[in-house]
């Protein structure tokens, strides 16, 4: 009898990524693949490459941990694991040592607690967030990991749908969280097996196999606009519309991405064709552009210009474009990250003040 349907629906995914990261390593130029350092078993193991998943404990991310340790070895990869203490609650330390400690009883290694200070840009949920990935970083990249698993869900995409749509920040935002991700120099760290799969699925893989999970206060707590949203604002949505409004809003995330990156090589592209000689963009030829591409070129020229990319949002840009296109003699727009744009002579100007 083979495993629950739960169970193998999480282990596929997991296998299926694995797969994916191993294909990755091998087309990687030769000196970046692991290569074996000796004849020792020790030795062995430790030149198979590693994938670490970031738990927190919870249901998703704690079968996403028992996924991983049960296809990695099949698979020869090394199988670790990553808590981060956010040190947002009372008893955090413990609660992180919890986890390292079911984690080891999956026979992850190696097994790490990291805490982090959590600062206030952003907000409170923004602010976790960089603090968490900023740890993830470090630790793969001290402990050489070729990915790091995340356990987010359908139900979690749906969420990042709805919230980039209240913001009103354009079909990138709407497009959710990427299969694949990563910062410069890392653009294949992070994996989401999950995202297919929803959340009662993996706490049901969870449930069946007896694992302990923790559910965080803070996901139910009203103060964050995340836990109104899951508790609220979709099961409004579902009363109003009907079942099948997270399949909807994922599929959507799919379709808004493939878009958005279709503009987005365009927006490349065209980048050098209205830039003058010296470098500067031409209003003339940047107006000719369709609004869709020139807000791309736009946005990719105040990032240059040191605007931070996540405080830079839709009506940045179109302030900017006004200047394009609704010239009546305004002066300097000014941006985030004390950039300023400026309309001078026929061409526009973006730099730091």
């Amino acid at each position: 009898m083979g495993p629950h349907p739960a169970v193998a629906a999480i282990r596929l995914a997991v296998r299926r990524v694995l797969h994916d990261v191993l294909t990755d390593l091998t087309d990687r130029p030769a000196g970046h693949s692991p290569t074996p350092s000796g004849g020792t078993p020790a030795a062995a193991a430790a030149s198979l490459p590693l994938v670490l998943v970031a738990c927190s404990g919870g249901a998703d991310s704690m079968a996403l941990a028992s996924a991983l340790a049960f296809e990695a070895p099949k698979l020869g990869i090394r199988a670790g694991g990553i808590t981060v203490d956010h040190g947002l609650q009372a008893g955090s330390d413990l609660r992180a040592a919890e986890v390292v400690t079911r984690m080891t009883a999956l026979r992850l290694d190696p097994v790490e607690s990291v805490s982090v200070r959590v600062g206030r840009d952003g907000g409170p949920e923004a602010a976790a967030r960089d603090a968490r990935y900023a740890a993830l970083d470090e630790a793969a990249d001290r402990l050489g990991a070729a990915a790091v698993l995340l356990g987010h869900t359908r139900d979690d995409q749906a969420e990042t749908v709805l919230l980039g749509l209240a913001r009103g920040s354009g079909i990138r935002s709407l497009s959710g969280m990427a299969e694949v991700s990563g910062g410069p120099g890392r653009s294949h760290r992070y994996r989401r097996p999950f995202l297919q799969i929803d959340r009662q699925t993996a706490r049901r893989a969870c449930m069946v196999q007896s694992l302990p999970v923790w559910d965080d206060p803070h996901n139910i707590d009203p103060a964050y606009t995340r836990s109104r949203l899951r508790h609220e604002g979709l099961p409004a949505l579902e009363k109003a519309l009907g079942k099948g409004v997270v399949e909807a809003l994922a599929r959507t995330a799919q379709l808004s991405r493939d878009d958005a990156d279709a503009l987005d090589s365009w927006a490349v592209e065209a980048e050098a064709g209205v830039r003058d000689e010296d470098g500067k963009l031409e209003c003339a030829k940047l107006y000719a552009l369709p609004p869709a591409v020139r807000r791309r070129v736009l946005r990719r020229a105040v990032v240059a210009a040191g605007s931070p990319a996540g405080s830079l949002f839709a009506r940045h840009i179109e302030e900017v474009d006004r200047l394009i296109t609704g010239w009546r003699g305004q002066g300097a727009i000014n941006l985030p990250g004390r950039v300023e744009a400026q309309r001078q002579g026929g061409r526009l100007v973006i730099r730091q003040g």
